[in-house]
């Protein structure tokens, strides 16, 4: 009975190693799982605008934005999965957006669609940056070096049509 109760010592050094996390995995997980909450968020913006908007320049954008995040949020899935890290939605402030855009008025839409997918290219941008200087992983150097550029590319589109609907 006693042995019973016995701590086994190669038991719970096993339990100790499967399960601590450095904090290089913490901070790849935060990224994978954000990444692909904003991807999410985007896309989600992006179907609402191809439905809503009555501009053209707006829907046109709005499809290449929805693929260019399919893109990304299937590769950084991709990666999470072989790191065994489940992503979660966990950011509620992204639904808020969603409910914004979908009242919006069809005379202030397209703004309010720029402006909020704007701000989160700028979030996405902010984090693929981070990750960049936090890790050494080269998969994730890669994805960096893919995505960052196109980014900023939309981002700038995005300003361009902006300001020529004011």
């Amino acid at each position: 009975m006693s042995s019973c109760k016995k701590n086994n010592p190669i038991e719970n050094s096993l339990k100790n190693e499967t399960f601590t996390k450095t904090e290089k995995e913490e901070i790849e997980a935060f990224f994978f799982i954000a990444t692909a909450n904003v991807s999410k968020s985007i896309i989600s913006k992006s179907q609402i605008a191809q439905q809503k908007s009555s501009d053209f320049t707006i829907q046109e954008l709005s499809k290449k934005i929805e693929n260019n995040q399919n893109q990304l949020l299937q590769e950084v899935s991709k990666m999470a999965n072989k790191k065994l890290i489940i992503i979660t939605e966990i950011n509620a402030t992204h639904k808020r957006d969603l409910y914004d855009l979908i009242d919006a008025k069809s005379a202030d839409f397209n703004k309010t669609y720029l402006v909020s997918v704007t701000e989160s290219l700028q979030e996405q941008i902010g984090l693929l940056e981070s990750i960049s200087k936090q890790t050494n992983d080269k998969a994730i150097l890669k994805l960096v070096l893919q995505y960052l550029p196109e980014q900023y590319q939309i981002l700038r589109e995005m300003q361009r049509i902006k300001n020529e609907i004011n």
